[in-house]
């Protein structure tokens, strides 16, 4: 009964039951969505899936002065935070957009 009751509060706090995964501070995970970004293929403090509908985040790419959430700058050094490109099972849904960066 216990352990029926632990899966069910688990099923209710996860992301699938419409709660967004992005906080209103624009934050995932404790890494402020914005800023200097860094790709790698190992070892990521966010794995990031494109999407082209629904995301949980609009990211715009910008090559000065990513302050604004959903706006990023693609660095090899020196990242505000690390992210991997998966295609399943991402703890983020990006779209890139040209305007408009941020939640949707």
């Amino acid at each position: 009964m216990r352990l029926a009751i632990a899966s069910l509060l688990l099923l209710i706090a996860s992301p699938a039951s419409g709660e967004p995964v992005v906080g209103a501070d624009c934050a995932l995970n404790g890494f402020a969505l914005r800023g200097n970004v860094q790709v790698v293929e190992s070892f990521p403090d966010i794995t990031v899936q494109i999407v082209q509908s629904f995301p949980d985040l609009k990211v715009k790419r910008v090559e000065n002065f990513p302050d604004d959430c959903g706006e990023w700058r693609f660095v090899e050094s020196f990242p505000d935070f690390k992210i991997q490109i998966v295609s399943s099972f991402p703890d983020l849904k990006i779209e890139y957009v040209d305007s408009f960066p941020g939640l949707p």
